[in-house]
């Protein structure tokens, strides 16, 4: 089938003359300039393990549901679902799960259970399994975000694996995800994990981080290059877990942003965007204010 040539051009007219919709913001610069909400996007998350990407991103989601009311479907392999909410709950609060008074216990339970939806995760899926009840969820119950986390927690279809090969099976796998989010209007965020070898790679002697991993390149999530060449935006999110006292401090580095003008671009090689964790872990700042308070909406 050929594409409708009057809609490309209606869509080139509107870059030409600035009526392009731009991404969603949270009305917080550092991270505006550099990312924003986007439906239909294919956004891929890669980071060692152990460096915080699923609270980074959940922090992220909650933040745009907050200011924009955006529903997400989460998968989540390996976080148990009353982790998720008892971590959104953490950070709405901003403070400990113990600490937080009943009744806003249960108005922070009311706003998650309305813009979150947690699929069950003692089920095994492929990646179509999941998309197709995914589709399910989403002719029920109008989502606008899905959180895949991690990729490798899907199993292989035996049938396909075995017809096209493992890289032609992701190259096959990242492009039905595109499709699915550009088909239904919905962002689709996937975490995936570097490779090993990326591990090992350290900083050099004269860096301020000297003997510490580097964040991982696009190209290091295991899979290789295809996931890159697939995503609308690419985000890599570290976290130095040995450095003395920085290691309360995330760092999102942008790596791709396909569609510059609907707002966002990458992140400088050296300076990502950087959020530091509130005391308890129960939230982030950046240059000493809470993102949250930044952009809370009374709800």
């Amino acid at each position: 089938m050929l594409i409708n040539y009057e809609k490309v051009t209606a869509h080139l007219q509107d870059i030409r003359t600035g009526k392009i919709k731009e991404g969603l913001i949270l009305g917080v610069p550092e991270i505006d300039e550099y990312f924003r909400f986007k439906p239909s996007s294919f956004n891929i998350v890669l980071g060692h393990s152990n460096t915080g990407k699923t609270t980074i991103v959940l922090y992220l989601m909650l933040a745009y549901s907050i200011k924009h009311q955006i529903k997400w479907l989460v998968f989540s392999s390996e976080n148990e679902a009353y982790s998720i909410i008892r971590k959104l709950i953490e950070f709405l609060e901003e403070r400990p799960i113990q600490d937080v008074p009943q009744k806003q216990f249960e108005k922070h339970s009311k706003f998650i259970y309305t813009h979150f939806k947690i699929i069950d995760a003692n089920k095994t899926y492929t990646y179509r399994e999941l998309l197709d009840l995914c589709k399910v969820v989403k002719d029920a119950w109008n989502y606008q975000g899905l959180l895949i986390d991690p990729y490798n927690s899907l199993i292989k279809d035996p049938k396909l694996i075995s017809s096209v090969g493992g890289h032609e099976y992701d190259y096959q796998a990242t492009t039905e995800l595109r499709i699915f989010a550009k088909k239904n209007n919905i962002a689709v965020w996937v975490n995936t994990h570097a490779n090993t070898s990326a591990l090992r790679i350290m900083h050099r002697l004269e860096h301020e981080y000297a003997g510490h991993p580097i964040p991982p390149n696009a190209a290091d999530v295991e899979g290789g290059g295809k996931f890159v060449n697939r995503a609308d935006d690419f985000l890599v999110v570290h976290r130095y877990i040995q450095h003395p006292t920085e290691f309360m401090i995330s760092m999102i580095h942008v790596r791709k942003v396909k569609e510059t003008e609907t707002g966002g671009r990458p992140t400088s090689i050296d300076d990502p965007i950087k959020l530091r964790a509130l005391v308890n872990n129960v939230g982030f700042s950046i240059n000493g204010v809470s993102v949250l308070k930044k952009i809370i909406q009374p709800f």
